[in-house]
């Protein structure tokens, strides 16, 4: 599988008052949102149950412990975290091994930050091996650092990955354009002090102070983002 994202060089940010672009996965580059609800129905089939479509915007965009937790507690299923985390993570690299759909305008945003070398991190609450699994085909080679949700002390929706992203690409967090999907990255990202766009995948995100909620990546560019700190 491959994208259409253009060949790049090196990053720097010189002469903007932004100083770094923090992107999401799940939701946000990569159309897999669907993916996680889906493989949680699947599984949860297996072990007798059936998920209630409204916890749905209860697990999205959040760490697996939190979502795999709530959903043993809400179902009674006799399974441990531990086990169900390893059949969501299996189920979820099937389902990308077999197509892995981009989100419409994210090549493109991708290509332009790669053009004008702004240094870029992909912040995630997924497990190191799904987002390298996904990067194996989006290309490493767009992202000066990547954060995964297990390699931090905590996770969405706390500040951390995004001050441990700004803090490895030198940049104070105040100057860092993060776009985000959910409601628990979003508060992730506000709460490290960035200005955020909100690009609603599963549930509605209203607008806010340093926030600007949009409808698709096709509305997002670097004028857009050099413009939130404006």
């Amino acid at each position: 599988m491959t994208t259409t994202v253009p060949a790049i060089g090196t990053r720097t940010a010189e002469g903007s008052a932004l100083q770094a672009v923090l992107l999401d996965m799940d939701g946000t580059l990569v159309d897999t949102e669907g993916f996680w609800w889906d493989v949680e129905c699947e599984v949860f089939a297996g072990l007798g149950h059936t998920l209630d479509d409204a916890w749905r915007h209860v697990v999205v965009g959040g760490p697996m412990t939190r979502s795999a937790g709530f959903l043993i507690e809400a179902t009674g299923a006799d399974i441990t975290l531990a086990e169900l985390t390893v059949l969501l993570n299996q189920g979820f690299e099937d389902r990308i091994d077999r197509a892995l759909p981009l989100m419409p305008g994210a090549a493109r945003l991708l290509g332009e930050l790669a053009v004008h070398e702004i240094p870029t991190a992909l912040v995630s609450a997924s497990h190191r091996r799904i987002i390298d699994r996904v990067l194996g085909i989006l290309g490493t080679e767009y992202f000066s650092l990547t954060v995964a949700g297990d390699e931090v002390g905590r996770t969405k929706p706390h500040p951390d990955p995004y001050l441990f992203a700004a803090a490895g690409l030198g940049a104070d967090p105040a100057r860092c354009a993060v776009v985000e999907d959910t409601a628990t990255g979003v508060a992730a990202a506000e709460a490290a002090g960035c200005h955020v766009v909100a690009v609603p995948s599963v549930a509605p995100i209203a607008p806010a102070a340093r926030r600007t909620v949009v409808r698709s990546l096709e509305e997002v560019d670097l004028a857009f983002l050099r413009g939130l700190l404006n």
